[in-house]
């Protein structure tokens, strides 16, 4: 055996040992505090007997954890994350009972409640010990991080460098903070929130921040997808109703997600932005990744290596992180339920209800899913992986209920950073070079609901609008009697509070949806696209009451004679068409407000009546028609102006999309989900070459087309058979995409994960 490999061993057995030291001394000391755990016989024991018992304890614990917990883990990936999280706990306390157990003689024993604590104090132990000893030699830690992802890749067929050294060409990390906008970035990095983020900018050699500007549906479905598949086209909001199936799309339901998915792939002709060794971590879309985990479009799928579960295994198989997630997400749910009970006591407002499930929904969104995200890109990392794309989905989830500038998400920010440093100082250790691109999906705008404000919800104002019976609570507000007012005086005739209008065809009752602060109206017994005649003929009153509402903001409804127009306050009336920025219902909007409405009035699922609440360009404000106080989804402030933080070796996005536009010439800005994947693309093409194929044979997340669908259609939720095609059509840069696309199950529209958010 050479030197070095004596001196691996001899590493290797100092740490073994060492664990097993300081596991022994901490088994001793909870034997000293918990009365109800023991490691002596009745009668007594010498100390000696006693530190041996608990060594012999402290081994048979350690190598039950090395060698059954891995099995357990995987045989429980049949559950959701979630779930094996709160089964921690349990898995890790049976383990440590069955250690006292095989101690000899009988001395060990304890209680199950004790057992659980024990086992968790000692996992965080052992897990603290040997990775300080594992990284007290960089060059060392960085030599086993080498072997390690290299025979990974040998085991999957990556190709690498034959000495594990960072040869090759860069890969490449986007790390997506989910709702961070680009002025929250810059002032959390500014007022030392985000000290890694504010290092990178001050460094005049590392990166640039840049914002963007979202399409109208300014919400993680319609940004991602567009993002990680290239287009978002008929995306009107996060949810939406399709009269020609009666399907209520969702971005957060699974079936929904690989619907959309499978529509992108369709019109684009390409596989996503990770088709070619690329891994998807905690996103709604695969973006053709064959490594998944926590991927919301591909949570139900069935077989060997095939299920997007399967990712967090590599986390939650070493006991340490399991115990310590755990232990972190009961300290997050106590954290909200303070927050919230502090919020009520002081009286703050805006304010929305924090109860119910939301403590444990926040926890699985700022623990568990940063945690196995986290994990599963350092382990991408280690394995040498071209692309790899995360979400972290912290920020949204408490900007929404707390406020994006409140102190909760503020404390968010900070453990998103701490994960980002981490990240980078990983990846000094990897065998292969990484470019670190941060960016968001969206921002979010802050502002009092318009429940809140105006005492009843879009839904109530719609159906005083159109005539239709509303609760007793929403005919108390003004808001509520004015719109009651209209319809009377545009009937000509009295109605009654509990009584719906008549009319001689009985219409069904509209759909009202919400999506942040933009709200969809949809007439199911009208045919295809309602138009402002037909809703006239049918609700004189509906929409001017809406445009006159001083909570909303503008319509957007078609018109037989004029086509679609935008409709506001004072009678106002734009044809699309004639749409400018700055001026009309859009004047306080900014720019870019009118391209977004025309682009979004060309979707075939474009809801009859699209409602965007009112923007204060002062206070920032707008009203969410969900229960929300910090929201997004519509037009209006922050939310539709998130940001790319890119290093400065890679070709200015402005640059890169001048390059592929007609005549080579930049625009004002980055505009759309669409135009930053072709920034994002264009640096993959960069770092690995021009010749590298968008598709690989065989790679997950490949176009799930069912040919006998037309592209416009939808498959109805639940279904469960999906064709083989054949993508034979050119793609916009030339080549031909001619491989069988792999078939794939649609999953059961139920299987949510918890935390799903837009």
């Amino acid at each position: 055996m050479s030197d070095g490999r004596w001196r691996t061993a001899g590493g290797t057995l100092v740490r073994v040992v060492s664990v097993w030291a300081v596991s022994t001394l901490t088994m001793l000391a909870l034997a000293g505090i918990l009365p109800d755990f023991r490691l002596q016989s009745d009668d007594g024991d010498t100390v000696t007997r006693t530190a041996f018992t608990a060594a012999w304890g402290a081994g048979a614990f350690g190598l039950l954890s090395a060698l059954v917990w891995p099995v357990l883990v995987r045989a429980l990936l049949i559950v959701p994350a979630l779930v094996l999280g709160a089964l921690v706990f349990f898995l890790n306390g049976s383990l440590l009972l069955i250690a006292l157990r095989l101690i000899p003689d009988g001395r060990g024993d304890a209680n199950p409640e004790t057992a659980v604590v024990v086992a968790a104090v000692m996992s965080a132990v052992a897990s603290a010990v040997s990775t300080a000893l594992a990284v007290r030699d960089d060059d060392a830690y960085r030599r086993r991080l080498s072997r390690l992802a290299d025979r990974r890749r040998r085991r999957g067929g990556t190709p690498g460098t034959p000495d594990g050294g960072r040869g090759g060409p860069p890969g490449i990390v986007f790390l997506q903070l989910d709702g961070v906008g680009h002025d929250v970035l810059a002032e959390a990095a500014a007022g030392g929130i985000m000290p890694t983020v504010a290092s990178l900018l001050d460094d005049e050699a590392g990166h640039r921040l840049t914002p963007w500007t979202t399409d109208w549906s300014s919400q993680t479905g319609a940004s991602q997808l567009g993002i990680l598949h290239g287009s978002n086209h008929d995306v009107p909001a996060f949810r939406w109703f399709e009269k020609e199936t009666g399907t209520l799309m969702v971005s957060s339901r699974p079936a929904s997600a690989l619907e959309l998915q499978r529509r992108a792939i369709a019109r684009t002709r390409d596989g996503g932005l990770l088709t070619v060794d690329g891994a998807s971590r905690g996103n709604l879309f695969s973006g053709g990744a064959d490594q998944l985990a926590l991927v919301l479009s591909m949570a139900a799928r069935r077989g060997k290596g095939r299920r997007s579960r399967a990712g967090y295994f590599a986390y939650f198989s070493d006991p340490a992180n399991a115990v310590r997630t755990a232990l972190s997400f009961v300290a997050e749910v106590v954290r909200e339920i303070g927050q919230s009970t502090r919020a009520r006591l002081r009286k703050e407002t805006p304010r929305v209800k924090r109860g119910g499930l939301y403590p444990f929904i926040r926890a699985f969104a700022t623990v568990v899913e940063r945690d196995v995200v986290v994990a599963a890109v350092i382990g991408d990392m280690f394995a040498g992986r071209t692309a790899v794309y995360a979400d972290l989905v912290a920020y949204d989830e408490v900007a929404h209920h707390s406020g994006p500038h409140s102190r909760d998400a503020e404390k968010v920010l900070t453990r998103l950073d701490r994960s980002l440093g981490l990240i980078l100082k990983i990846a000094e250790h990897t065998p292969r070079d990484y470019r670190v691109v941060l960016l968001s999906d969206h921002g979010q705008s802050p502002g009092e609901t318009f429940a809140g404000r105006y005492g009843l919800t879009l839904k109530d104002l719609v159906r005083a609008g159109c005539g239709l019976p509303v609760p007793r609570r929403a005919q108390r507000t003004r808001s509520a009697s004015e719109a009651r007012d209209a319809v009377r005086i545009a009937l000509h005739r009295p109605v009654d509070g509990e009584q719906e209008a008549e009319h001689p065809d009985k219409p069904s009752d509209p759909v009202v949806l919400a999506s942040g602060n933009l709200g969809l109206l949809s007439f199911p017994d009208i045919e295809g696209r309602a138009t402002r005649e037909q809703l006239d003929r049918r609700h004189p009153a509906l929409l001017s009451t809406l445009a006159a509402h001083p909570g909303i903001g503008f319509l957007l409804v078609r018109s037989q004679k004029h086509g679609s127009v935008v409709l506001g306050r004072d009678g106002a009336e734009v044809p699309v068409a004639e749409l400018r920025d700055g001026q009309g219902p859009i004047a306080v909007f900014g720019a870019g407000a009118a391209d977004a409405v025309r682009r979004t009035d060309t979707f075939p699922h474009v809801a009859d009546v699209m409602v965007n609440s009112m923007y204060d360009p002062e206070s920032g404000h707008v009203h969410a028609f969900e229960e929300q106080i910090g929201s997004h989804g519509g037009l209006g402030g922050r939310q539709s102006r998130p940001f790319l933080l890119w290093p400065r070796t890679l070709a200015d996005p402005l640059d890169a999309v001048a390059a592929d536009a007609p005549g080579g010439e930049a625009g004002a800005g980055l505009v759309g989900a669409e135009e930053v994947h072709r920034v994002l693309a264009r640096w993959l093409r960069e770092l690995s070459g021009p010749q590298v194929p968008l598709l690989q044979e065989g790679l997950a997340g490949a176009a799930l087309v069912d040919e006998s669908v037309p592209e416009a259609a939808s498959v109805r939720e639940g279904a469960t058979t999906v064709t083989r095609p054949v993508l034979d059509e050119p793609v916009p840069d030339g080549r031909v995409l001619d491989r069988p696309v792999p078939e794939e199950a649609v999953p059961d529209p139920g299987d949510a994960v918890p935390g799903a958010r837009g």
